[in-house]
This record gives C-alpha cells, sequence and structure tokens, in this order.
C-alpha cells in the first residue's frame, strides 16, 4: 500500500516515517537503502512532525467517514476522492489566509462530476 504512491509518482528524496513496525522492519528499511530515498524516522514522542498528516486524517474521518455508511470499496473510495477535491480546492483553511490550498499552491482545479 505504502509503494503505490511511489510507483505512481517516483521516489522522494526523503522519506520520513514515524517508528511503526512497519517502517522499521528490516524488509522496509533495505528496499528504502536499495532504491534511493534517505530514510528520516521521527524519535519517539515528536507528535509534531507528523501534525499537519494527523490533521488531515481528523478532517477526513469527523467531516466524511463518520457521516456516511458506505456499502462498498468503491463508494467509499469515491466519497473520500470528492471530500480530499473539497478539501484541498474549497474548505477554507486558517493557515492559508482562509483560502483553500490548491489556490496557494496554484494546483488546477478538475471538476469530478461524480461530486457534487
Amino acid at each position: 500500500m505504502v509503494l503505490a504512491p511511489i510507483h505512481k509518482f517516483g521516489l522522494p528524496e526523503i522519506m520520513t516515517t514515524d517508528q511503526g513496525r512497519q517502517f522499521t522492519a528490516v524488509a522496509w528499511t533495505d528496499r528504502m537503502k536499495w532504491v534511493g530515498p534517505r530514510l528520516s524516522i521521527d524519535c519517539m514522542g515528536r507528535c509534531v512532525d507528523s501534525i499537519f498528516i494527523e490533521r488531515l486524517w481528523r478532517s477526513l474521518k469527523h467531516e466524511c467517514v463518520y457521516l456516511h455508511a458506505w456499502e462498498t470499496r468503491s463508494q467509499a473510495k469515491a466519497g473520500i476522492g470528492c471530500w480530499i477535491i473539497f478539501y484541498n480546492h474549497q474548505q477554507p483553511h486558517a493557515a492559508h489566509g482562509g483560502q483553500p490550498p490548491a489556490v496557494v499552491s496554484s494546483i488546477p482545479f478538475k471538476p469530478n462530476r461524480r461530486c457534487r
């Protein structure tokens, strides 16, 4: 699952992870050493290092996942995809002066007919 984005977008220069079992296993660290990115494993108790992604997961769960009872994986994937489009292109963010991340980052908006 973690390797899918690497296959799609290529390797980052640095791979930052927490100290979870999946990221400290020899199989994972050996593979990363072999394919190239430098590993940066956060110190124990450094929750501020992942605060942005933790906040994103919290928002996703409370604003989307907990509000729906999808019956299939494809319904969940479509629903979460629509929420991510909303979050990036329409949701105002205080950290960006009330603008969505896509506006600040100049990411073009591609409307999705399934998302209403």
